[in-house]
């Protein structure tokens, strides 16, 4: 298998994503979130890349938005308002879209990229084509294996980190399944019932 920038994937994460046989998410991790330090161990490795500063930038966004790959693959540079400092966010699944802010990091992070981009998406390959759902599967999976991650890394797992660290921010069901863009708020509730924030003063 070859990712978007032309290399090969290795065999075991070629052969991991070949659907036919495969085993339940249980044997390849021990859980469907990363912890925030997972993440930032996650972008870190991600910046040692050739293209390291776009890589980064995509593992960010997929992370702080809740994104799935392809809601990160689809981004364009129409949907970035420098000025205001925001993004919109198309949803996949029929969900809800919505206008999120951006923090300082990732309109540094978007602003170079921008300054050298050539095309309509903000992620390209090296051949200047959006990137693709598999080649991001690839790039997470490297990265988490660069990362010292004891697990292969998935990048739904972004997603689910997003709803997990911002509920145990205190942040509340409906914000939350409106952030995420989820129609069914039975979805959402699974990440406030694992909270552990939500026990925290139990015992004092």
């Amino acid at each position: 298998m070859v990712n978007p920038d032309g290399g090969s994937a290795s065999p075991a994460i070629a052969n991991d994503t070949v659907r036919r046989g495969r085993k339940a998410n249980s044997h390849y991790r021990p859980r469907e979130h990363l912890t925030e330090r997972e993440v930032e161990k996650l972008i870190g490795a991600a910046r040692g890349n050739r293209n390291g500063q776009r890589d980064a930038a995509m593992i960010l966004m997929t992370f702080r938005h809740g994104l799935r790959a392809s809601e990160l693959c689809e981004l364009q540079w129409s949907d970035v308002q420098f000025d205001s400092g925001t993004i919109y966010i198309r949803r996949a699944k029929s969900g809800t879209p919505a206008t999120h802010p951006l923090l300082g990091d990732e309109l540094r992070a978007l602003r170079a990229l921008r300054r050298q981009s050539k095309s309509p998406y903000i992620f390209v390959s090296e051949r200047g084509a959006p990137f693709s759902v598999i080649g991001f599967r690839v790039l997470v999976r490297r990265a988490g294996v660069s990362a010292g991650l004891p697990f292969l890394v998935h990048p739904h797992q972004l997603r689910h980190a997003c709803g997990y660290a911002l509920a145990n921010k205190g942040t509340d069901t409906r914000t939350l399944q409106a952030y995420l863009g989820h129609k069914n708020i039975q979805h959402t509730v699974r990440y406030t019932e694992l909270a552990p924030g939500r026990f925290k003063d139990l015992w004092r």
